[in-house]
């Protein structure tokens, strides 16, 4: 079996690094931080928490940049709240939001509630418009229990997403093997996953810098939280001031740039994952491919041929917008006076595409 090394066509020995702007949309600077570090820092992808109060703003400023669902089933801050956007009563503890803590989740959170909250967080973020690149988990609330992992690994191969997984010292903890798991579905990873939180300060720095100075081949994964210093996210919890030393780091620190450089490490994002994936077979459960053809016409209509679907959407419409409409079921879509886009493939469950 390949490595991912050569699954995304670099040399045994060589040194890749994702830098993920995590907890996009949980807040105004949070946004503005992780926009700015993906636009002009060494941030190459981000997570998207769907059901917090500014992801929809965080859709508004999306340009196709490299974007992934990073699923939530808990809330942990005190003085911020966050829930289900399903109906999920398993999901809510006292005050209305998802459980503070994992021990809370992992006692009362129903499954299928479970599949089915996660299953709308990725179809909301594909229906705002984004071009879904992979799936993590907050705080891996749902990557330590086999129950609700089965869950996530489900998704990833319906979607043929590819999955971060826990750090390995996380792994060694759950009891069961993970990354074998993801490896027999044909769902690709980081080799490496780093991710500190500080509460004091400090962030991501110290890791990144580690892994830059670290001659490990394979491909490394390091997690940063960027927001902008706002009385917003100072209110909002006590790590503040990491979350505003991860921007500063990925975005003003032309040492660490720098030292990017000399390291020979390649940046890459979740996107060039995501096409490796796709290039090399994953097992894909209960899921046709999907051509959209931007051309002239009233309403989306799926033919089967060869095993493919073509669906055929309004020349006024973009692709994005097919895509959303087409996953969510819908056979009408809106003018909204976009130029067409090229063709795109898309994934659509085949119990839908054949109707």
């Amino acid at each position: 079996m390949k490595s991912l090394l050569e699954r995304l066509g670099y040399p045994m020995g060589s040194r890749v690094l994702l830098v993920t702007a995590d907890d996009l949309g949980l807040s105004h600077a949070a946004n503005a931080g992780v926009y700015d570090a993906l636009r002009r820092g060494l941030a190459t992808s981000a997570g998207l928490m769907v059901p917090c109060a500014w992801a929809r703003e965080a859709a508004s400023r999306y340009r196709g940049e490299d974007i992934g669902v990073h699923l939530a089933v808990n809330s942990e801050h005190d003085r911020y709240r966050w829930g289900p956007i399903t109906h999920a009563p398993s999901l809510l503890d006292g005050d209305g939001g998802f459980p503070r803590t994992l021990a809370d989740l992992w006692d009362h959170a129903d499954v299928d509630e479970v599949r089915r909250e996660c299953r709308a967080q990725i179809e909301r973020a594909v229906w705002w418009g984004f071009d879904v690149t992979h799936l993590s988990v907050h705080k891996d609330a749902l990557s330590l229990r086999p129950e609700f992992f089965d869950v996530v690994l489900d998704l990833a191969v319906e979607f043929r997403l590819p999955l971060r997984l826990p750090p390995a010292r996380a792994e060694s903890s759950a009891g069961f093997p993970l990354r074998e798991l993801t490896a027999e579905q044909g769902v690709l990873g980081p080799d490496r996953v780093i991710g500190v939180r500080a509460t004091t300060g400090g962030g991501a720095r110290h890791a990144l810098e580690a892994v830059l100075l670290d001659a490990t081949p394979g491909v490394t994964e390091v997690i940063v939280h960027p927001a902008l210093d706002t009385p917003e996210v100072r209110a909002l919890s006590d790590d503040w001031a990491a979350r505003v030393d991860d921007h500063d780091l990925v975005t003003t620190d032309g040492a660490l740039a720098g030292l990017v450089g000399r390291a020979g490490v390649v940046l890459v994002g979740y996107r060039d994952l995501r096409q490796a994936m796709r290039a090399g077979g994953a097992a894909v459960a209960r899921q046709a491919v999907v051509v959209v053809v931007v051309t002239a016409g009233l309403s989306i209509t799926p033919k089967a041929t060869g095993g493919r679907t073509e669906v055929v959407t309004p020349g006024c419409c973009s692709a994005v917008t097919a895509r959303a409409a087409v996953w969510a079921g819908t056979r009408k879509l809106p003018t909204i006076g976009r130029s067409p886009r090229r063709p795109t493939e898309i994934l659509l469950p085949s119990a839908m595409a054949h109707t």
